[in-house]
């Protein structure tokens, strides 16, 4: 692990992580020339460890949970997940990767809103062949109190309860890593505490590492480390 991310307890796992970035540079090139978003990130992730991004705004926080997730790709560096190098994947390659080994929950649900709760959960579920898709479905709702709500759309829905939706739907295929963007950054205090208590809840009963990027300190303590990004680096 990177000697500047401190664990809260001091406690360093033995086992080999499950993600594990190595001098990660981003560098975006707009109207104004290029901007360097991240420069050198070096950073382990052990496996069902929960680990909260923090930092200003600006700070590449989200950038790097993009990287992890497949949706951006490095400008250098290595980004290795679960043994695989998503550096060197295809365009398919990393779909089909996300959709076996990840979950991802964003700030703005992305719920599909001509489907209902059951069918946004389900569908990822039937793309991947899965012949229990709407049993699992119907499981993971349960789990997240919407078994009264399964068949309706999300214009029907509250806030809080279109993001337990994309929190089912996030660990419906119950992946090896799970990511979320600000998934309380939507919601008032309340809900978002309700939210915050099932992902980790959700994320145990999976035994799923957790990646949560956010501006909540006290969300982020409740998280094992705290890695601190400032200026695209992590802060030392």
């Amino acid at each position: 692990m990177d000697s500047a991310v401190k664990a809260k307890d001091g406690h360093q796992a033995a086992i080999a992580p499950l993600i594990s970035l190595r001098d990660i540079h981003l560098t975006l090139v707009g109207g104004a020339g290029p901007v360097n978003i991240l420069r050198g990130i070096d950073l382990d992730i052990g496996q069902a460890e929960r680990v909260a991004i923090i930092g200003p705004s600006g700070s590449g926080k989200s950038s790097l949970l993009s990287l992890m997730a497949g949706l951006e790709r490095a400008t250098s560096g290595e980004i290795r997940i679960n043994g695989a190098v998503l550096n060197r994947l295809d365009e398919d390659a990393l779909a089909r990767f996300r959709r076996d080994t990840m979950g991802i929950v964003f700030q703005s649900f992305h719920l599909l809103p001509t489907m209902t709760a059951l069918e946004n959960v389900a569908v990822p579920l039937e793309l991947a062949g899965r012949a229990d898709a709407f049993a699992i479905a119907a499981a993971e709702l349960e789990a997240v109190g919407l078994g009264h709500r399964m068949d309706h759309y999300p214009a029907q829905l509250s806030g809080g309860e279109q993001q337990r939706v994309a929190l089912a739907r996030a660990v419906a295929g119950a992946p090896r890593l799970v990511l979320a963007d600000e998934p309380t950054g939507n919601l008032d205090g309340a809900t978002g505490g309700r939210i915050v208590e099932l992902l980790f809840e959700t994320c145990r009963r999976h035994g799923a590492t957790l990646v949560l990027v956010t501006h909540d300190a006290a969300l982020a303590e409740r998280c094992d480390r705290i890695v601190r990004l400032a200026d695209g680096r992590i802060a030392r």
